[in-house]
């Protein structure tokens, strides 16, 4: 029986041995690298990646605007924003600079007369409250 290449199986067939194997170092790798280059070396990038691409639409989402009835001079009635109750605005009448002007102009022409814009309600703001919360809902200038 030859050592180096044959062997008899436990079937009594000839089977040729694999080649020896060598337990020595790897040899070296050398790496060279050039400093010449006038830019920076690139980053190495990700191979793209292979299967399905899905494309997210942004979710479209209805929005309802409550319209609120107009403001006037007078109590109104609608539903407060803040408390979200069915009120009747309270109505609170300010001197607005509108006002001061019309005093003012009143001092000039007939001085007597200067605290009408102060009583007359169309020469004032008209402001609205929420009368359960207090709450400020809007104004009217006339």
């Amino acid at each position: 029986m030859n050592q180096n290449s044959d062997f008899i199986d436990s079937k009594d067939q000839r089977q040729s041995m694999p080649p020896p194997y060598s337990m020595g170092p790897p040899p070296p790798v050398t790496v060279t690298t050039h400093t010449s280059h006038a830019y920076p070396p690139q980053p190495m990038q990700p191979p793209p990646v292979q299967g399905v691409v899905y494309q997210v639409r942004p979710a479209v989402v209805p929005v309802m605007i409550r319209q609120q009835p107009m403001m006037g001079p007078k109590p109104a009635p609608m539903t407060c924003k803040s408390c979200n109750a069915q009120i009747i605005t309270r109505v609170e009448l300010k001197a607005s600079t509108k006002t001061h002007l019309f005093a003012l102009l009143l001092c000039c022409v007939f001085w007597p007369c200067v605290c009408l814009p102060y009583c007359i309600d169309s020469c004032q703001n008209a402001d609205h409250y929420c009368p359960n919360c207090d709450a400020y809902i809007g104004s009217y200038t006339s």
